[in-house]
């Protein structure tokens, strides 16, 4: 009989969103008091182990700190607590979820009993279901209680459906990361900020910022289109607008051919219906597409497949067909029961993005009524056996077809999207072989789409998906232009406590004079060049990280104390310059067992973790134990220290690296190739007030530094100090 034990208590969750002392990414952050499980490890409770893993079999193959598969499970059978264990029940679920997750960690506190149990959390609602489904699934392992663990994920698919970017924008952001471009979600929706500051790029699904409104709109009159498309050369099918049924029948007349009735506005094949010929069905179709749209046109028909080509900066990248389905009466079922036997049943189809083929709706789809009854068939009616019957003429665009693609196809293809004037579009097009030019066989542009979905070509039902996510990304920071570092700004992160506000606002104020407009974070308040735009209030981190939204900004420059990183992290991903002043303001930060000085070091190292490989790292030679980070940076160190007998200095230099001090009053700038003499720094001082100030006057040796590391020459660093205001701001 298993003996019941009281639930572990979440004490404290804290959603970290930028690089902390954990990791780079957003991590969900949990206080856990185990209580009695304490003293009840994974191997002193019978039977847990095998309730665990019959709940959650792939916990068997996790790699855990053992640092193979099945690590987890040896942590287990030796022995393992309970805040672990939930660790790794959270991570599970996430798996399952669909939101695959690896990193997760667990560590004991000063207070017996209690832990600090962190995981990966792209999203803090996701992370918080994760936790409290793990959490549930747990502790009726731990007292053989039953638990449903498929309602448990889907709970947590849900908050992933809920607040996780679509799979069109998801696909393009991905896409950005991995060219190390930063983003910023600016909507509960899907619009998305690539990049910071003035180098920034805005994504709403496959719309993008310079996507023009004209040209949307021109996109979304079909009308219009065809006569900008026909006068370009582009083949489009003949056709008018008509305001009435009766105007309707006598354009079908006129073309003495099949034709198409669809609104002029309409959008995803809604109210479109096609190869009509006799004046019943036309008279029909007229009014079903009266309801999708303000106008109506008519078309001649144009025999083919459909076909969808995404055009991404006058280039074709990709390429989808549809085909016609149907099915076979057996003499027994209606046609919409044989729709859901035959077509439905495709695993690939379904009401979700996660499907690349649509469910069909035989008895609710007007164009698909439409169809049967020009076959003399309702939804109800029963096919004989063997008899074939149509359910839908064209959709389902998604066989992959882009290697198919005949060069006049693509040109032509192209030469539509850039003569609406869209950098990304969906161009529609009807053909019998998309390997043949279009005038060969009579096949023509029939639409032109702005914000076209991703998904027929990121999960085709049949061929290979394409890197449309790329091809936007390349687009919006092309390689040839951007530079090492695509959509990132110059970012200055200031570490410490002491005077790192004064140090901020002067290091902005030397960034500003050398020609970049430059946002300010500091608890002075928020700044773009020499302008507060607001105060420094209590959501600090959420005011600061809004400044790399600005696209004035062309440099920022942020003031980070050690409670910001241990309560939501760094406002931002990476940097190009990080400055640690000092180890101090331990004696604040109990709340986050925090008792020592020691204890800081892994708080700061923070600030020289995200520093960029091309970036510098400034550290404060005065303290060896900051020294000591300069091991941690991706990129170069420069050290300052106002004492010039420092031996870390001289060591520093000659090993190739730079330096800076005091000496006779003046900041000296040392590298290996030699020495750069400053202004009169304690000069400066005494006539500002503040002779004799040891502190003040090693902060302005850290800007000194920290500007020379940015790129900024002496000269203008002495002008620019010369000119700074050292006084707080009220």
């Amino acid at each position: 009989m298993t003996v019941r034990k009281n639930d572990i208590q979440l004490q404290r969750i804290t959603y970290l969103r930028g690089p902390n002392i954990w990791t780079y990414r957003p991590v969900m952050e949990v206080w856990l008091g185990l209580g009695e499980l304490e003293d009840c490890p994974s191997n002193q409770m019978p039977g847990f182990i095998e309730r665990l893993v019959a709940l959650l079999p792939a916990v068997a193959e996790h790699h855990c700190g053992v640092g193979e598969k099945g690590g987890f499970m040896q942590r287990l059978q030796e022995g393992t607590w309970a805040g672990h264990i939930l660790e790794h029940c959270v991570i599970e679920l996430l798996n399952l979820a669909g939101m695959p997750t690896g990193f997760g960690q667990t560590r004991s506190v000063s207070q017996r009993g209690v832990y600090r149990m962190v995981f990966r959390a792209r999203n803090e609602q996701v992370g918080r279901v994760a936790l409290a489904q793990g959490h549930a699934l747990l502790m009726a392992a731990i007292n053989n209680d039953a638990f449903d663990v498929d309602a448990a994920v889907n709970a947590v698919r849900e908050a992933i459906d809920d607040c996780y970017l679509g799979p069109s924008t998801a696909c393009i952001v991905s896409a950005a990361t991995d060219r190390r471009i930063p983003h910023i979600r600016l909507n509960d929706g899907n619009l998305v900020q690539l990049g910071y500051g003035a180098r920034q790029r805005r994504i709403w699904t496959a719309e993008t910022d310079l996507t023009c409104a004209i040209a949307e709109n021109i996109a979304s009159d079909k009308d219009l289109t065809k006569t900008l498309l026909q006068a370009c050369g582009v083949p489009v099918p003949e056709g008018v607008v008509v305001a009435s049924a009766d105007e309707a029948w006598a354009a079908a007349q006129d073309f003495d051919a099949p034709v198409v009735v669809k609104p002029s506005d309409g959008n995803h094949g809604r109210g479109v219906t096609l190869d009509l010929t006799q004046e019943a069905d036309v008279r029909a179709a007229f009014d079903l597409a009266n309801r999708h749209g303000s106008e109506v046109l008519v078309e001649r028909y144009i025999r083919g497949n459909e076909h969808r080509m995404l055009v991404v900066g006058g280039k074709v990248v990709a390429a989808a067909r549809g085909e016609s389905a149907w099915v076979v009466g057996d003499g027994k079922g209606t046609v919409v029961q044989l729709v859901d036997s035959q077509i439905n049943t495709d695993p690939r189809r379904g009401t979700t993005e996660a499907h690349p083929l649509n469910r069909l709706n035989a008895d609710s789809d007007g164009a698909v009524i439409l169809d049967l009854q020009r076959q003399g068939l309702t939804p109800q009616s029963v096919p004989t056996v063997g008899q074939r019957v149509l359910v839908q003429r064209n959709g389902n665009v998604s066989i992959d077809c882009t290697d198919d693609v005949h060069p006049e196809v693509a040109y032509q293809v192209s030469l539509a999207a850039r003569s609406v004037g869209l950098d990304i579009a969906g161009i529609d097009l009807v053909c019998e072989d998309i390997s043949r030019p279009l005038q060969e066989q009579g096949g023509a542009v029939v639409e032109v789409n702005a914000g076209p979905g991703l998904l027929m070509h990121l999960k085709p039902a049949v061929g290979q998906p394409r890197p449309v996510g790329q091809a936007i990304v390349e687009h919006l920071f092309p390689e040839s232009e951007a530079g090492p570092r695509p959509g990132r700004i110059p970012i200055v992160g200031v570490a410490g406590t002491r005077h790192t506000a004064l140090i901020a606002r002067a290091v902005a104020w030397l960034i500003h004079l050398s020609g970049k407009p430059t946002a300010l974070a500091c608890r002075d308040g928020l700044f773009l060049g020499s302008r507060r735009t607001e105060r420094a209030g209590k959501q600090f981190w959420d005011a600061s990280h809004r400044l790399l939204m600005n696209r004035e900004a062309q440099a920022a420059v942020f003031e980070n104390g050690p409670s910001l990183i241990l309560d939501d992290g760094l406002p931002y991903d990476r940097c190009h310059v990080g400055l640690v002043t000092d180890l101090d303001g331990w004696a604040d930060l109990a709340r986050h067992d925090v008792h020592e000085p020691a204890q800081m070091f892994k708080v700061l190292r923070t600030q020289v973790d995200v520093v960029l490989s091309d970036g510098v790292a400034v550290l404060n030679a005065a303290d060896s134990r900051i020294v000591e980070m300069a091991e941690l940076c991706d990129g170069e160190v420069v050290l300052y220290a106002a004492d010039p007998a420092n031996p870390a200095l001289a060591a520093h230099v000659a090993t190739g690296g730079r330096a800076v001090t005091l000496r006779h009053g003046h900041p000296v700038l040392m590298a290996p190739s030699g020495e750069q003499v400053g202004m009169d720094l304690v000069g400066l001082m005494a006539r500002r007030g503040h002779a004799g100030d040891a502190e003040w006057l090693e902060a302005l040796l850290a800007a000194v530094a920290t500007a020379w590391a940015f790129g900024i020459t002496h000269e203008l660093i002495a002008a620019g100090i010369e000119t700074f205001e050292i006084k707080p701001l009220a």
